[in-house]
């Protein structure tokens, strides 16, 4: 589990092949401070397994649906990406919780700066759209995010020159893939009205009188 609050900018050193998938290996220094072997790094919103590291670098192996369903497959040598480590128990919870479990690829449409602050939006799957709600969370390229705008398929969201500055949200263009991973709470709620309609007593009617 993450919070979508990254902690540093990675580069990629070396990508090698390997059945059914790649071996990434990325410099970094933040991140390598406390790293172990198994440990979980949410990697531009993809969770991987550290499987090998040095005092510079540390390497993960993406496979199977992991490369089907995220922009991990379109890395290169030199290309940078958000790192975040997983959570403890002591850290806070500034962002919201981030699985590291991407749900599909949007696209970049628009992006300017908007007096000091710069304007985001982003093209999603269909089948994502029913997750996103006006002043809900959002992870992009597993930066916790929270929307401004909705249109159709778009969202559109406002970003402070820190949260641009601090992440590889500097270097983005139009046409640009980036992951999105959505609220799991809303997933779940999802879940749950769906699976016993005729027994739950739980409703949208009734979140709502709830606050939520």
């Amino acid at each position: 589990m993450f919070t979508g609050l990254i902690e540093e900018i990675g580069k990629i050193e070396n990508i090698e092949p390997m059945t059914n998938g790649i071996r990434i290996t990325i410099s970094a220094q933040k991140i390598l401070q406390d790293i172990k072997i198994d440990d979980s790094i949410n990697i531009d919103g993809a969770c991987q397994t550290v499987v090998r590291y040095n005092d510079k670098t540390f390497t993960v192996e993406a496979v199977g649906e992991t490369l089907e369903k995220t922009t991990l497959k379109h890395l290169k040598p030199g290309s940078l990406v958000n790192l975040e480590r997983s959570l403890t128990l002591n850290t806070r919870l500034g962002g919201h919780l981030v699985q590291g479990h991407v749900n599909g690829i949007g696209k970049v449409t628009r992006w300017y700066p908007r007096g000091e602050n710069y304007f985001l939006e982003i093209e999603l799957p269909q089948d994502l759209m029913r997750y996103c709600v006006r002043e809900g969370s959002i992870a992009v390229n597993g930066i916790s995010l929270t929307i401004a705008h909705l249109k159709e398929r778009h969202i559109g969201i406002n970003i402070i020159p820190h949260t641009v500055k601090h992440t590889t949200l500097f270097k983005t263009k139009l046409g640009d893939l980036v992951n999105i991973e959505v609220d799991v709470i809303a997933r779940y709620v999802e879940k749950f009205l769906n699976s016993d309609k005729g027994s739950s007593t739980l409703s949208f009617d009734k979140l709502k009188e709830w606050g939520y």
